[in-house]
């Protein structure tokens, strides 16, 4: 993952749609390789059978008992997942923001790697107005898009909350959803770094390059954010999280 530039003790957050979840395992595996600490989070939801992948699942940790057998377990094997509680959906309920940044500057660990967004398994996603929830601590806010949408008609099958993404575009439903209209999200205001704390860096990692068979407007799309306004984003990544093949743009 040396084309995300991380440095040796950061707080993670994952936004956007498109491999989120798939980033943050990969991350946590690479930690785990290098006996790092860390603590894998949420302060959306995640799929509970995805939290069971490792082997201390924490729930409900802001009370002293908890927060004590999270310094445990912490110690024992290094890592650990934490939550809030399991719903009847499936998925377990993420924590607070104000939880993540203590367990960030108290825990002693090296990463916290935090998805901080929902897009429904869309490659594509444009926030609603509680979204993306990214605590104050963070150091690195990562917007992950599928690649496959560009070419696509503007439809909910392709894009998490259109009407928040039309917005931002200025696309309308069924048009082709264009490497420009794309950008924009990356580069609003109100696109996918909404609510980064200023001093967090920006990258924006365009996934799924293995989908597509013609990456020529991909490109197109890395190029229009590495040469666009800074600071909206300080660095792109393209590639494939699947493959574990990307590498790094500006």
């Amino acid at each position: 993952m040396s084309a995300l530039g991380l440095g040796p003790r950061e707080h993670v957050a994952l936004v956007g749609g498109g491999g989120k979840t798939t980033l943050m395992f990969a991350l946590a595996d690479e930690f785990r390789l290098k006996g790092r600490g860390f603590v894998i989070s949420t302060t959306t939801k995640v799929w509970n059978w995805e939290a069971l992948k490792w082997p201390n699942v924490l729930l409900d940790p802001s009370d002293y008992d908890s927060w004590e057998e999270l310094k445990e377990a912490l110690k024992k094997n290094g890592h650990a997942f934490v939550g809030s509680h399991v719903l009847e959906s499936g998925k377990t309920e993420g924590i607070d923001p104000g939880l993540a940044d203590s367990i960030y500057r108290e825990s002693g660990i090296d990463y916290l790697l935090l998805e901080a967004d929902g897009a429904a398994g869309r490659p594509v996603k444009a926030p609603a107005q509680h979204e993306p929830v990214i605590p104050a601590s963070v150091t690195v806010v990562i917007a992950i898009m599928g690649l496959e949408a560009v070419g696509k008609p503007l439809e909910e099958e392709v894009v998490f909350r259109p009407e928040q993404f039309i917005k931002i575009t200025g696309l309308n439903r069924g048009e082709m959803i264009t490497p420009n209209a794309l950008a924009r999200i990356f580069q609003s205001p109100e696109g996918l770094f909404k609510g980064a704390p200023a001093s967090a860096r920006r990258i924006a990692f365009l996934n799924k390059l293995d989908l597509v068979a013609d990456d020529q407007e991909g490109r197109a799309l890395a190029d229009l954010l590495v040469k666009g306004p800074r600071p909206s984003v300080d660095s792109v990544v393209v590639g494939s999280i699947l493959k574990s093949n990307y590498y790094a743009l500006g």
